[in-house]
């Protein structure tokens, strides 16, 4: 499990953050939207309905979904469906798709419309997509893919809190009916060190001491414009350079990571889903950034070695390959998907195939 310190635990951070900050949501409910809302809110802009996968075509060639005995699909970060339509128009028979987020789970039944009959959803975590596989009668599968962080559904969403080009309250569940801490939790709850050892954690944020100490000064902090306009007076920045990207990308990307514990999450699942897929079968993993990547090749890594204790060295924990990868390095998109879809240039797709049973 990540810790944000040796002595307190992801969850009981958030817990004790979320019991601090009450009193920013008591000051400031005049902002707050309830989940009626934010369901109402996400389909105002029909735009958000266009969702371009990220490597469709790598996607479909990884999972060989053109292949008659490649037939039991689960994505298990479905969002709006994108990948598992495209999956299942080139032959996948049926598929379940799996989200947190309800919101994402609606868009996907209406744009897989077409395979209405073949094509089931949960809204639930990937964590559980054994006990999910089971209730619908699956002991066992032919491909899994997860598509991690947040999807472009819930970034391009203004009430969802995820992202700095609106003003928004502070959110970013991805279940947004759970009764889970949120950003402003975090934000409002959490000591300056606590917040600086989460944006260096999360984030890979340099400036993150300077940043945790200038919220804790000008709290409460409660819509994304207050923290992305703070974020960019306290971060030095070099004159001379134009910067590529926002002063306050890394902070709020840790402190989405933080509130919906996606590390510990991939952590978790991708042994679950190796262990659920036949032999033969394969999973596939986009990753966007330097943190889940290295746990996806570090998991597909422990996965595909063999341990054999010497003798006289039983304390050495044998273990046995259950899966190998498919490819040597990473799949990056090429340099017409990054023009055609730019939010994806930072992609890449990982394959493992589970070996045949001993």
């Amino acid at each position: 499990m990540f810790s944000m310190r040796r002595n307190m635990s992801n969850s009981s951070m958030i817990r004790r953050a979320r019991e601090h900050s009450l009193g920013a949501f008591r000051l400031n409910r005049g902002v707050e939207l309830g989940y009626a809302d934010l369901i109402g809110l996400a389909h105002v802009e029909e735009t958000m309905h266009l969702h371009i996968p990220v490597m469709e075509r790598e996607v479909i060639q990884a999972l060989r979904a053109d292949d008659p005995t490649v037939r039991r699909l689960i994505d298990g970060t479905v969002g709006g469906g994108g990948h598992t339509l495209a999956l299942m128009r080139a032959g996948i028979d049926e598929a379940l798709g799996i989200d947190l987020d309800a919101i994402a789970i609606g868009r996907a039944k209406e744009n897989l419309n077409e395979f209405a009959e073949r094509a089931r959803f949960v809204q639930g975590s990937y964590i559980d997509m054994a006990a999910h596989a089971e209730a619908m009668g699956w002991d066992e599968v032919d491909a899994i893919l997860l598509d991690l962080g947040a999807s472009s559904l819930q970034m391009d969403d203004p009430a969802r809190g995820f992202s700095f080009r609106f003003d928004a309250t502070l959110d970013m569940r991805f279940d947004v009916g759970s009764d889970g801490a949120t950003a402003q939790d975090l934000v409002n709850g959490l000591g300056a060190s606590e917040l600086a050892d989460l944006f260096y954690r999360f984030g890979e944020e340099r400036h993150s001491r300077r940043i945790a100490r200038a919220i804790v000064e000008r709290r409460p902090i409660i819509t994304t414009r207050q923290l992305a306009e703070l974020v960019a007076r306290v971060k030095p920045r070099k004159p001379q350079r134009s910067p590529k990207t926002h002063p306050a990308t890394k902070v709020f990307q840790a402190l989405r990571i933080a509130v919906n514990r996606e590390l510990e999450s991939v952590e978790i699942a991708l042994p679950v889903a190796v262990n659920l897929l036949r032999p033969g079968g394969r999973l596939a993993v986009l990753s966007f950034h330097s943190l889940e990547d290295r746990i996806v090749k570090r998991s597909f890594r422990k996965l595909s070695m063999t341990v054999t204790a010497p003798p006289g060295m039983a304390s050495i924990k044998e273990t046995v390959a259950q899966a190998r990868p498919v490819h040597r390095k990473p799949i990056m998109p090429s340099g017409e998907e990054v023009r055609r879809n730019p939010r994806g240039r930072s992609a890449k797709l990982r394959v493992v195939e589970k070996l045949e049973r001993a």
